[in-house]
């Protein structure tokens, strides 16, 4: 009786020493992580404030030709953050970017449209700048607004302008069972209810999640997303790096 009461005790004890053992392996492992983000955290600060500096050479002969559109998807809440918003756009123009998408969900940015257009010299409204023929204009930046509704609703928009085309051409039953239509059709019609803009080259993040949060998806088929951060974190040197390492890659685009 002894024996097997000394047993379940050893047991028992050997039970708790295991979950401690355990215990001590997950703390050292979450320690050792949380070591390894926290260093990469400060070099990535580090070379971002060199970045700023000047400091690393490669960094300041971009070839930002070959960001022709710049897409920048900022999280709702953070949208309402009009001076960052502003101090963001003006980095870019600095560095020569002409052509801007800005997207959140809410159409936060689209209520916003006519305070940061004036708080930018020369700036163009995209849509004044389509219909005048000027986007290829090197001079002035311009500005797109995009929301959620620019997504889905779109699509069913352009679906029914396609729909109603079709329906008024007068074609027979047979030949409607084989019509099937191609993505410039498509295009067309989406540009057709104001939802047609050009594709990114690059689309920056700026919030928590790494997603592009519902931009149109059409739109960013062979796009580079870049997750920034959240806007009120951003710096320029991150901004930099950024484009910087999209104009270094060499893209394929697969048929």
């Amino acid at each position: 009786m002894d024996f097997s009461n000394e047993s379940r005790v050893l047991h028992r004890c050997s039970a708790q020493i295991g979950n401690l053992l355990l215990l001590s392996l997950w703390h050292l492992v979450h320690s050792i992580i949380s070591i390894c983000n926290f260093t990469l955290d400060i070099a990535n600060v580090l070379e971002s404030y060199l970045i700023s500096s000047g400091l690393l050479g490669r960094y300041k002969s971009l070839h930002i030709a070959k960001l022709r559109y710049l897409a920048i998807v900022i999280e709702s809440e953070e949208a309402y953050q009009t001076s960052k918003i502003i101090e963001l756009l003006q980095w870019l123009e600095a560095v020569g970017v002409k052509h801007v998408c800005l997207y959140d969900k809410e159409g936060i940015l689209k209520k916003s449209k006519d305070f940061i257009l004036e708080n930018l010299d020369g700036a163009i409204w995209f849509q004044d700048a389509h219909e005048n023929n000027v986007l290829l204009d090197q001079q002035h930046m311009t500005l797109e607004f995009v929301s959620f509704s620019d997504g889905k609703e779109a699509v069913a928009k352009a679906a029914n302008v396609l729909f109603m085309k079709y329906s008024k051409s007068g074609v027979t039953d047979q030949n409607q069972k084989e019509k099937i239509f191609t993505e410039s059709q498509m295009s067309e019609a989406l540009k057709t209810v104001g939802s047609g803009g050009p594709e990114p080259d690059l689309l920056l993040v700026y919030g928590p999640a790494r997603c592009h949060l519902g931009f149109p998806a059409w739109r960013i088929k062979y796009t580079e997303i870049v997750h920034m951060g959240p806007l009120k974190s951003m710096n320029y040197g991150s901004l930099i790096k950024a484009i910087y390492k999209f104009t270094m890659v060499r893209q394929n685009y697969g048929k």
